[in-house]
């Protein structure tokens, strides 16, 4: 045997593993979504074929339809959201931390240290935060002399305080991203434009931003993939119903119980849910492709 077929021989050893766990886990069920999608279940086992009947049913009929519009609804919510807030202000963070102000390196790790921590604990930190009763929150903005609401109680705040946990637990991951690509703009580009009278807004919107065209598609594509992927934080912090009233039900939540129940209803509905599921994949995997598309001629034409 040569040295170029152990050489080859050696790394298939070495994705073996990775692609096993990959195709146990990961492709194994996605076919099987796509295939329980055409099916009527009878419990746990798949009954009679039934088409395109599942999907008709989560996007035209009750009461499956309003569930999944609302929910998608909210999934919009989030990711314009945190377009806005998050990914704003990881770049105002980012052209911060480019300054390279006095102690730079340790807000460096400050802004980033939130992001190791699981989404289940942050869901579970900030749920004490913002408890109605004893949580930091109300307490600090008593000090001032405002009246604290029940944050996760309230059909108008709900799904707002669980984004802003959202964006507190994320905002070091599109700052990290953002900073790397200033960090790549060359510093006499930056010193001709100082030199020509910008000041820092004007460096930031006219000279920076389209230089980080690629750093801002990385940024966009995820934020969209996880706001439509949401799960974890309005599952900790609102529970599986949504609540209060729906007010934070997202698709994740909504494939979530309908395939596999709740606690208070034991109702699995694998056919459904697997029809929530192909419809998100597809959503996800469209749009992100079309966005990466034009995100990408963006970067062409700086």
């Amino acid at each position: 045997m040569t040295a170029r077929w152990r050489l080859s021989l050696w790394i298939a050893v070495l994705l073996l593993p990775g692609l096993a766990v990959m195709t146990l886990f990961v492709a194994a069920p996605l076919v099987s979504s796509f295939r329980y999608a055409f099916f009527a279940f009878d419990g746990l086992l798949p009954g009679r074929f039934v088409g395109l009947a599942n999907f008709q049913d989560v996007l035209t009929e009750a009461p499956f339809a309003a569930q999944t519009w609302r929910a998608l609804w909210h999934n919009c919510i989030v990711f314009a959201a945190l377009m806005a807030t998050q990914n704003g202000l990881a770049y105002l963070i980012a052209f911060a931390l480019l300054k390279a102000l006095p102690g730079h390196r340790v807000h460096q790790v400050i802004v980033f240290l939130p992001v190791v921590l699981s989404a289940v604990i942050v869901g579970f930190l900030w749920k004490l935060f913002l408890h109605p009763l004893f949580g930091l929150v109300n307490a600090a903005l008593a000090l001032i002399g405002i009246h604290g609401l029940p944050w996760l109680g309230d059909e108008r705040t709900a799904l707002g305080a669980i984004i802003f946990t959202n964006a507190w637990h994320w905002v070091g991951f599109p700052a990290l991203i953002f900073l790397a690509g200033m960090q790549r703009i060359s510093k006499e580009t930056l010193e001709a434009a100082r030199i020509d009278g910008a000041n820092d807004r004007v460096l930031m919107t006219q000279v920076i931003w389209p230089l980080v065209a690629p750093s801002a598609t990385v940024v966009v594509t995820l934020t969209f993939i996880g706001s439509f992927n949401w799960f974890e934080l309005p599952y900790v912090m609102a529970g599986a119903t949504g609540s209060p009233g729906g007010a934070t039900d997202v698709l994740g939540l909504y494939f979530y119980r309908t395939a596999f129940g709740t606690a208070s209803s034991g109702l699995t509905d694998f056919g459904h849910g697997s029809a929530l599921a192909v419809l998100m994949f597809l959503f996800i995997a469209v749009i992100s492709g079309l966005g990466l598309r034009v995100l990408r001629r963006r970067e062409i034409e700086v």
